[in-house]
């Protein structure tokens, strides 16, 4: 037995070394590649003449519903991505002691009905006894006044039912105009309450972009001007012109802003969607912009990056965030700055950490630029 257990003792203890042994090699493998790269020097722009700035698409007519009593909800008549026509039913709350008080008005109106209808006939008697002097004017001043009295209260009665019937419009809400449901924030059974949002509703395929300028351009932006709008998502551009510009700054932190109605377009734009708006007018506040061309980007997923060479010349992957793109060069927002070099391309699969040879990318050779492997 103890023959046995000193046996299987040793041969673990063999494999362990055999196991560290291999991974030694891997590690003098990895520590001795090298490959070779061409690095660039980071390009930068000073010299774009057009001023660009951020944006947001949305519906042109668009609405948040809300009601104005608070009520738990019977049913939710739509979801989100239905289509509405105007006046269509979609959220109904409960409304029992509403119709309890609109009975209670039904009732008052046809007493105040009754007594008008009694009072205008005793008018009119006492008026044609007036006339043939058999009433005195105190008796017809006594029975015009019941008249009016009894008129008024008929009136109220009718004002009342009125304001019931506008507060059971609020129990029951309807879509204002034909559109597409956006968001549902009720579900059946949830205390509907003032003022807060229930369903949004717009009308498709009809967008404008809300754009901020600062104040140092705000000056030559100027009604129906023309523009670019490039959506980021969809890569796409699309023409518009300016049809409000906002004149004060005092709750949008020194940006202006500007509304542009976009040109009709078969890109598939949704609500939300960020883009970046051109404007044709000189900018006044110069900037310099990094470019680098996009074969050197790579991604992983959502992330887009690029590699640069260490001091102790290793691979190292940055993460960058991206702006505009300007035919092969994209504009870098942030990560890389001017007087930094990357690597434009390698003559093997790069890693964080592995070894290179760096060299200076000549022109013909960065025309020859491919996309790094990840």
């Amino acid at each position: 037995m103890k023959k046995h257990l000193y046996k299987l003792v040793i041969f673990t203890v063999s494999l362990f070394m055999i196991s560290c042994g291999n991974e030694d090699k891997k590690q003098d493998s990895i520590n001795t590649l090298v490959i070779p790269v061409k690095v660039s020097q980071v390009t930068s722009n000073g010299t774009n003449p057009f001023l660009s700035v951020s944006g947001k698409i949305q519906a042109s007519n668009n609405a948040d519903l809300s009601t104005r009593m608070m009520g738990y909800v019977t049913k939710v008549h739509v979801n989100m991505g239905d289509k509405v026509r105007k006046g269509q039913l979609l959220v109904s709350i409960k409304n029992n002691d509403l119709q309890a008080k609109k009975a209670q008005v039904n009732a008052g109106i046809n007493e105040a009905t009754a007594a008008f209808n009694n009072a205008q006939k005793d008018y009119k008697r006492f008026k044609n006894l007036f006339t043939d002097n058999s009433a005195t004017q105190k008796e017809l001043d006594d029975i015009t006044t019941n008249f009016e009295m009894a008129k008024a209260r008929l009136e109220s009665a009718k004002q009342m039912r009125n304001e019931i019937n506008a507060q059971l419009a609020y129990s029951n809400i309807t879509a204002p105009f034909n559109g597409i449901i956006t968001n549902k924030n009720i579900e059946t059974g949830d205390m509907a309450n003032p003022g807060i949002p229930l369903i949004s509703i717009e009308t498709p395929n009809n967008f404008d972009v809300i754009a901020m300028v600062p104040e140092t351009e705000i000056s030559q932006i100027k009604k129906g001007t023309d523009v670019d709008v490039i959506v980021k998502s969809l890569n796409k551009t699309v023409k518009g012109f300016v049809t409000e510009i906002s004149t004060s700054a005092k709750h949008t932190g020194g940006q202006y802003l500007v509304k542009i109605d976009l040109d009709k377009t078969d890109a598939n734009i949704l609500s939300g969607m960020f883009t970046t708006v051109q404007f044709p007018v000189e900018q006044k506040t110069k900037s310099t912009m990094v470019l680098i061309p996009t074969e050197a980007i790579v991604t992983n997923g959502q992330l887009s990056g690029v590699y640069t060479v260490s001091q102790s010349n290793t691979a190292m992957l940055r993460w960058l965030r991206l702006g505009r793109t300007y035919n092969n060069q994209v504009e870098v927002l942030s990560g890389l700055n001017e007087d930094e070099s990357y690597i434009v391309s390698a003559d093997g699969k790069l890693f964080n950490g592995v070894n290179v040879s760096p060299s200076l990318a000549l022109p013909k050779e960065k025309e020859a630029e491919t996309k790094l492997n990840n």
